[in-house]
């Protein structure tokens, strides 16, 4: 090679050591030019190949693209991913395993949207919800069948109403709850404020202990009874998917102030007692277990049951020797209704940790909160020694104990008493500025909401004066917060938001996330967690999202392919750009898509 001048470039010896390592620096120029245009030429294979935007999404960046989700089939209608009647073939029967969750793996997750029912209307508004819904909403007619001669609902014109009666109050709900009032005093003066009602029907019961300050989650299966759960909840009545089987259930121990059981038809004395452990677990020191139908009243209820007199007897009395081992004892009892309530004794406790007792004492390296995909064990909780005001003598009265920093913030990794009233402050101001940006929160519009990474229950508390109730859900991967959530007084569950949630398609009017994109998008896809709040939220339903700004096109680009509307909005905090408010709307659409799954 010359100079333009006619003279050799390189000059002097070929073999020099300047000519070699010039010509070293050469070769190593070229294999870095050619590495660096083998993967831009590999990347641009992969964008020509690799068609699908919404994967392209998966990982959130500065980039806009277009994208746009399909409908799913009409079949898809009242889709539960994790608890999929089209499934349940694939699991056992044993202890109706079926019935648990069982979440599709992740080639097989959906990447289309969950359609209306034909006809679907607008949700009543509460508190009219309370007692009607559009029949089209929740199409079924095998319960409305089996169920009208016991007054759970009745099918009017275009309505389901709901007289308020069960199986075991055919007098009426209202009734049944006067009745357990007088046997359990303390659900007058706000001592019990949080219940569960396991095998809830369409839930006239939670639904009623709302005019008395207590919040009850309702809890059934998906089973033949035909959407109970989306009933209630289409009431506007708090309630989720699940089931006593094989798994714990997704709350943490001494949670609830009342347990309640309706004729559920749970086998309390079977299999050792296993599903009345968890009640055990899950209930407060002090609580009370509330139990109406077999085999209580059996002297005169025996002939309607099915079976003979000595075997309810036997029954009876298997079900009282494994309460006292467990250190419940008879409160109260009247015709149908039995209660019993968990010793705060701790005596007791000592009494029955000798190893000879049945059931055993669970061992101390047992986390008693754990309760994600953890398998039911044949050992008692005990309460733990170390707090002084777990039981619900102790624990303040509602609405004292909702703003009172609990005992169990120092389970929570950084919780101190000053952290919960800094946080409790917070949320009030917070939720000031959401009301400014979204005016329906505190009318009728929004009655079911969820709080989908909460860590103290914030958000909720400051809502507390509205018509509304708040789902607060803890995920399984976070620092464990939700027993300071329920020893406040409200109700929530464990969740991992790669999963879908244990409800029906269309329960919840808004959704609350706040950094949850943050916190899970190194386990979770953005793409299929935004899918699965479209499953849920009602169709002009809202999504009120606080996120990292990195996140928000993402977020917004990913929520116009779902055909939902959104602006961005910012916090209204000094000196706080790195976040902002998105607030997004679903819009009601009918189904094109009537292919069959």
């Amino acid at each position: 090679m010359k100079h333009k001048h006619g003279k050799s470039i390189f000059s002097g010896d070929r073999n020099s050591p300047a000519m070699i390592s010039k010509a070293l620096i050469l070769c190593m120029l070229c294999g870095v030019s050619f590495y660096l245009g083998g993967i831009y030429s590999s990347s641009q294979n992969n964008d020509e190949n690799d068609t699908s935007v919404e994967d392209r999404l998966a990982i959130p960046g500065p980039v806009r693209v277009p994208v746009s989700f399909p409908e799913c089939s009409i079949d898809f209608q009242d889709y539960t991913p994790c608890t999929d009647p089209q499934r349940w073939k694939k699991f056992g029967l044993y202890r109706l395993t079926f019935l648990e969750r069982h979440c599709p793996p992740a080639f097989e997750k959906l990447g289309c949207l969950v359609p209306p029912p034909d006809g679907y209307k607008l949700p009543i508004r509460w508190p009219k919800s309370r007692d009607e819904c559009w029949y089209r909403n929740v199409p079924f007619d095998w319960i409305n069948k089996q169920k009208s001669s016991q007054h759970w609902l009745r099918k009017q014109g275009e309505k389901f109403l709901f007289p308020g009666g069960g199986t075991m109050f055919r007098n009426g709900v209202s009734q049944y709850v006067n009745l357990m009032q007088e046997l359990i005093p303390e659900m007058k003066d706000g001592t019990v404020r949080t219940a569960i009602d396991t095998g809830c029907g369409v839930a006239s019961w939670g639904g009623d202990l709302l005019d008395h300050g207590i919040l009850t989650v309702s809890l059934a299966p998906r089973d033949n009874h035909e959407a109970q759960v989306q009933f209630a909840l289409e009431r506007g009545i708090p309630a989720m998917l699940g089931v006593i089987s094989t798994q714990r259930l997704p709350f943490p121990s001494n949670s609830f102030d009342l347990a309640h059981c309706s004729r559920c038809l749970i086998p309390w004395t079977e299999f050792g007692g296993i599903y009345l452990l968890e009640i055990h677990r899950i209930l407060r020191p002090g609580g009370f277990w509330a139990l109406s139908g077999p085999p209580v009243n059996y002297e005169q209820r025996w002939r309607g049951w099915n079976t003979t007199i000595e075997e309810q007897r036997v029954d009876y009395e298997k079900l009282e020797l494994l309460l006292t081992s467990l250190c419940f004892d008879l409160y109260s009892k009247r015709d149908d209704i039995a209660v019993w309530r968990k010793s705060s004794d701790a005596a007791c406790y000592k009494r029955i940790s000798s190893p000879e007792s049945y059931p055993p004492r669970c061992d101390d390296d047992m986390d008693p909160d754990a309760a994600w995909y953890v398998p039911l064990r044949y050992c008692a909780v005990h309460p733990n020694s170390k707090y002084k005001k777990l039981g619900l003598e102790m624990i303040p009265k509602w609405p004292v104990r909702l703003h009172s920093p609990p005992e169990r913030l120092s389970e929570v990794r950084g919780g101190s008493d000053g952290g919960f009233r800094i946080d409790d402050a917070m949320w009030m101001t917070r939720v000031e500025r959401y009301r400014k940006l979204l005016p329906e929160i505190g009318t009728n519009q929004i009655r079911n909401v969820m709080d989908m990474n909460t860590l103290y229950g914030g958000f909720a508390a400051a809502l507390i004066e509205y018509p509304l109730w708040v789902m607060n859900v803890v995920s399984s991967y976070a620092s464990n917060s939700l027993p300071v959530v329920f020893d406040r007084g409200l109700i929530g569950t464990y969740h991992d938001w790669c999963e879908a949630f244990s409800t029906y398609p269309r329960t919840y009017d808004l959704l609350h996330l706040d950094g949850l994109f943050t916190a899970e998008s190194h386990r979770c896809e953005m793409k299929h967690v935004m899918l699965e709040m479209d499953r849920i939220l009602r169709p002009n339903g809202y999504a009120l999202i606080r996120e990292s700004s990195y996140f928000a096109d993402a977020i917004t680009t990913l929520a116009t392919g779902m055909r939902w509307s959104c602006r961005e909005e910012d916090t209204g905090e000094d000196g706080d750009s790195k976040e902002k408010i998105i607030i997004c709307r679903k819009k009601l659409w009918q189904v094109s898509n009537r292919s069959s799954r």
